[in-house]
């Protein structure tokens, strides 16, 4: 018998049951001594899969978010980091054990990036269009000073 032929006859050995693959993972308390985090409040958040890339003028943060609305994304500027959040709902109602396969994401993500240069917090700009997410921060123009050193030597 090849191989290919025990895969195609046992092919329930190798293959996920339906709804395996929408159990949800189990996740471990945090080790005792890791004091302030905060531990799962019930609610998984997934990370937010992003390109990120510099111009002369501009820090783009360009993410897929096919399905997510407009006012289901916020989007925080604090110093250097900004961050993006939001919600993906699913419109229908499907049992787990009804599923063959569940890849797609469902609930809330987010993501923060530290920015590698400092953005002007009043010029940022974002859009949405056909499920792509392009948020466009403004490079501010820094110059090189040279600082004169006083010396208080007698």
């Amino acid at each position: 018998m090849s191989i290919l032929s025990f895969f195609v006859k046992n092919r329930k050995a190798v293959e996920p049951a339906a709804g395996e693959l929408a159990r949800s993972v189990a996740v471990s308390p945090p080790a005792s001594g890791d004091a302030g985090v905060e531990w799962y409040s019930g609610e998984y958040e997934g990370q937010l899969a992003v390109d990120v890339y510099q111009t002369d003028n501009q820090v783009v943060i360009v993410s897929t978010i096919a399905g997510v609305r407009t006012e289901d994304l916020d989007i925080t500027l604090n110093n250097d980091v900004i961050t993006i959040r939001g919600r993906r709902y699913q419109d229908r109602a499907v049992a787990p054990e009804d599923y063959i396969y569940q890849e797609c994401y469902w609930g809330g993500f987010s993501r923060s990036i530290v920015l590698p240069v400092e953005v002007d917090p009043e010029k940022v700009e974002a859009s949405l269009k056909n499920g792509i997410l392009t948020v466009k921060l403004y490079k501010i123009k820094t110059k090189s000073v040279a600082v004169k050193i006083e010396s208080n030597d007698d």
